[in-house]
């Protein structure tokens, strides 16, 4: 649903500035209509502020097609879901639970993040401006993460006391940016990627950074960033 306000200020800029403060949103989030332009009166008196519209998407319309699109998702893959939908300032994260967990997250999570791209392409999709939509089930990211992270740290180590680079298995573009994040500020290893999808591999080296190394991948989520 779109919605809208009407902000005033001494020039068109502070009333835009304005409304963006009151709705906590960016410029590219919203479409600005001049209402009444700014103008000076005789010898500065009685001057007349700019008016400005500001049209956006209500968050609480995104709320309800995330909640519509998974519902008629998850009805078509003939499983039973519960949705747990909750705002935040700059993403919509969603908890799904069910008879099977196991299922909704697939293996090493795939099932799980494929139902997010989808869910982010679609509501990104049909609305002006762009909100992350964040899916867990039992716990899984943190989990996961948990363990990538102390992944990093031992092959780090490994690294530093052996004196050579490991390549890691196979992951897809959120494990590896884990991984890259994890051990970027470690001043004795870099890391970089090789290969391609899906076998593409994330390699933790002795040293400095090469001068190509690629510290983040973006990940199908860049939709996110």
């Amino acid at each position: 649903m779109l919605k809208s306000i009407e902000v005033q200020g001494r020039t068109e800029d502070e009333a835009i500035e304005a409304a963006l403060e009151q709705l906590n949103m960016s410029r590219d989030d919203v479409s600005v209509e001049i209402v009444e332009q700014a103008r000076s009166g005789f010898l500065g008196l009685k001057n007349t502020p700019a008016v400005v519209k500001v049209v956006y998407e209500s968050q609480e319309e995104r709320t309800g097609q995330v909640d519509s699109f998974l519902t008629g998702l998850f009805e078509r893959m003939d499983v039973e879901v519960n949705l747990d939908i909750k705002e935040e300032e700059d993403s919509i994260n969603v908890i799904l639970t069910g008879k099977e967990p196991g299922a909704l997250i697939g293996r090493r999570g795939e099932t799980l993040d494929a139902i997010q791209h989808l869910t982010n392409y679609v509501i990104n999709r049909s609305v002006s401006g762009r909100v992350r939509i964040n899916l867990d089930a039992e716990n899984y990211r943190q989990r996961r993460n948990e363990a990538l992270e102390n992944l990093a740290a031992k092959t780090a180590g490994k690294v530093i006391k052996y004196r050579r680079n490991l390549t890691l298995d196979p992951m897809n573009a959120y494990e590896r940016h884990v991984i890259h994040t994890a051990l970027q500020d470690n001043g004795q290893v870099s890391t970089f990627s090789v290969g391609s999808e899906p076998n593409r591999r994330v390699v933790v080296a002795f040293g400095e950074s090469r001068e190509n190394t690629e510290k983040t991948d973006s990940p199908q989520f860049r939709e996110w960033s």
